[in-house]
């Protein structure tokens, strides 16, 4: 017997014999998994089917390895020595209950990721009761087919237990507080939470610790233990929609209706802000400064609360101060405020810079100039009169996101706009269905002109898409320049009237518009006399 022979025949020969197929099992599952798997996941990244195969790829080899120990391929002593053959049998028996486990835990991981819906069971939770199902297989295996009696065994492990429950307590408490927070679903990845002073967003529950990561993109780690024994709020639960809150305070002179209608409408008005519930405003309380207010809104985006809550502030900012609600500022502040109101120069030289720039917005405008014939781009009206209509008109300011007007209110104004941009959106049914359409209007350009001329409904909504100012030509300041200029309104009503002529197919499909109102404003007369009754209304105010 050479030495090739003594050493296969030795125990140490036996046992790299016995293990050969499954470290060749092993490898061929990670050639597998690199090279054909891989290149599958390369051409189809999102096919769970791939998944699926690399979950069963080791079960599935390790178990022909262990079939393999019962071939032919291996010398007739090894097939037959006893003590051989029934660890054969028990690895076997062991791959392949193994294998069958998998299998039905893999299809069941399928059949969610196939669906695209979260597995029910949280990782640390499955992988528990998988351990569970091995050692009961391996306790079985051990006893009716090795013959190993595990009654000393379990002793030992209870007595090992003890010695390792002692020396790990801490890691024992975090695993076992791990597994009740798995099982009583108090938190689950990618809600956002707050655990004692710490909040974030779970990226993972593991067998220690639970992970967040919080609004400054760092991972805070958390003992599972402590988790458990703090207080936990949870902000996807009952349901995704969270609440927010702003809290302003505002002066005393402002009526409490203005203000709590002007929270609620920024709030709406914000993106990320759901429509139901619907935002609600409250009176909070009064103090010597001012009172305090507070808009609750909600919202699903938790994670951008701080964003949003300065949208909602910004609107709010905006709304009150086209509204004249004054927010409490600094002793200093207001005393500067007070010493500029006691030097009429300064104001009066401010008003003046503020007619010239309404001035030349108007001048610059399309709105009362001429856009056919021989006078195409020349104005309707002369300058002096413009110059007398900029000390009429209302310079606004709004913020980004702000609703102008909505497609179907009533409309008695139309905006000229000096800076900023402006988006308009149509809905309108043809055949059934409903129809989206958008436009963009910029400097120098008009929008709500249709409604101010003829008294329609707004056919279209305005959304601010960037900080714009505008300049706002209510019904007064029209009428006084169709009382200064009565041929005016013969020009506006020919070219409204053939405007709408040319769009009156579409007109008919916006449902906020009725076949009268189709009618009136693409007749000349009926727009000519519209316009005579505004002028009729001016001069008995004035």
């Amino acid at each position: 017997m050479n030495a090739t022979s003594s050493f296969i025949f030795s125990p140490l020969g036996r046992i790299i014999l016995f293990l050969l197929p499954f470290f060749l099992a092993t490898l061929v599952h990670w050639l597998v998994g690199k090279v054909f798997l891989g290149w599958l996941r390369r051409r189809r990244p999102k096919k769970p089917f791939i998944n699926y195969l690399q979950r069963l790829s080791w079960p599935f080899f390790m178990s022909l390895a262990s079939l393999s120990l019962c071939t032919k391929i291996f010398p007739e002593w090894f097939l037959a020595e006893a003590q051989i053959k029934a660890y054969r049998e028990a690895v076997l028996i062991f791959f392949v209950f193994f294998l069958v486990i998998k299998l039905i835990d893999a299809s069941f991981i399928y059949y969610y990721e196939r669906h695209q819906r979260p597995f029910p069971l949280p990782g640390i939770l499955h992988g528990f009761i998988l351990l569970v199902f091995y050692l009961a297989l391996l306790f079985v295996i051990f006893r009716e087919i090795l013959g190993i009696n595990i009654t000393g065994l379990l002793a030992t492990s209870a007595i090992l237990t003890a010695i390792i429950g002692l020396a790990f307590q801490g890691v024992l408490g975090n695993i076992l507080a791990g597994i009740s927070l798995n099982m009583t679903k108090s938190l689950s990845r990618g809600e956002w939470v707050k655990i004692g002073q710490h909040e974030g967003v779970v990226k993972e529950i593991n067998w220690r610790e639970t992970l967040l990561l919080d609004r400054y993109s760092n991972i805070i780690v958390i003992p599972n233990s402590v988790v458990a024994a703090e207080k936990i709020i949870n902000f996807a639960r009952p349901h995704r929609s969270t609440a927010l809150s702003l809290q302003v305070k505002v002066s005393s002179s402002a009526p409490p209706a203005r203000v709590l209608a002007a929270l609620e409408e920024a709030a709406r008005e914000c993106n990320d802000v759901l429509p139901t519930p619907q935002p609600e405003a409250y009176l909070l309380s009064y103090d010597e400064t001012g009172v305090s207010y507070m808009v609750k809104f909600w919202t699903i985006d938790f994670a951008r609360a701080p964003l949003i809550t300065t949208d909602v502030a910004r609107l709010v900012w905006y709304k009150f101060k086209r509204q004249g609600i004054d927010i409490p500022i600094a002793l200093n502040e207001r005393f500067r405020e007070m010493i500029h109101s006691l030097r009429p120069e300064e104001k009066t030289l401010s008003q003046n810079q503020l007619f010239e720039a309404n001035f030349l917005d108007l001048r610059h405008s399309q709105l009362f100039r001429y856009e056919e014939g021989d006078k195409a781009g020349e104005l309707m009206v002369s300058e002096e009169t413009l110059r007398r209509l900029a000390q009429r008109v209302k310079r606004r300011v709004y913020a980004r996101g702000e609703v102008l007007c909505r497609q179907g209110e009533k409309g008695e104004t139309c905006y000229l706009i000096a800076r900023g941009r402006i988006k308009g959106e149509i809905i309108y049914s043809e055949k059934g269905k409903k129809y989206f359409s958008e436009f963009e209007l910029g400097p120098g350009e008009v929008f709500g002109e249709m409604s101010l001329f003829t008294g329609l409904p707004r056919t279209a909504t305005g959304i601010i898409t960037e900080e714009a100012e505008l300049l706002e030509v209510d019904q007064e300041s029209f009428a006084f320049l169709l009382d200064q200029h009565p041929q005016l309104a013969e020009s506006i009503a020919e070219l409204v009237s053939r405007r709408n002529k040319a769009n009156e197919d579409f007109l008919r499909k916006i449902k906020e518009l009725s076949a009268q109102d189709i009618e009136l404003s693409t007749d000349k007369k009926s727009i000519l006399k519209y316009l005579k009754n505004l002028i009729q209304s001016f001069r008995k105010k004035t």
